[in-house]
């Protein structure tokens, strides 16, 4: 990423794959306590529509943040996470799924701040690995 002034609406990003397991689903219900059967009930689950478990859609949010942070260029200015617009759980992502992310620069605002130049804006799809988009959403970051 670059500073504030030299951002560009309409620069994009990709990012790798992470294939989404059973341990980061545990894992994840551990650290938020949300032990909700449609994602910690495999006999009941493969009863469902779903036709099995499912990954927590605020731990895919949380997987596409850092494939975002991993893709960025550096050094980055990115001062901090300012906030979240927007936020689509488009489509299930199953155990063994692997996802991505794009974002694109949709927008940029400058403001006086003691550690930032302004916000920057933007709009962040997740797919998995057939294409098929299971999370979209507008990120914000303030920038030096």
């Amino acid at each position: 990423m670059t500073r504030f002034e030299e951002i560009e609406v309409g620069a994009t990003l990709e990012t790798a794959g992470r294939t989404v397991t059973g341990a980061d689903v545990a894992n994840f219900a551990g650290v938020s306590g949300d032990f909700n059967d449609l994602h910690t009930d495999a006999e009941r689950m493969a009863e469902s529509g779903f036709g099995g478990r499912i990954a927590h859609g605020a731990l895919v949010f949380s997987i596409s943040t850092g494939l975002l942070w991993q893709a960025r260029r550096r050094p980055s200015h990115v001062v901090a996470f300012y906030g979240i617009d927007c936020l689509r759980f488009v489509a299930p992502v199953f155990l063994g799924d692997t996802v991505s992310a794009t974002s694109e620069v949709v927008g940029k605002e400058p403001r006086e701040y003691p550690t930032a130049n302004g916000v920057v804006r933007r709009e962040v799809t997740v797919s998995n690995q057939a294409g098929e988009t299971v999370l979209s959403y507008e990120m914000l970051t303030l920038v030096e």
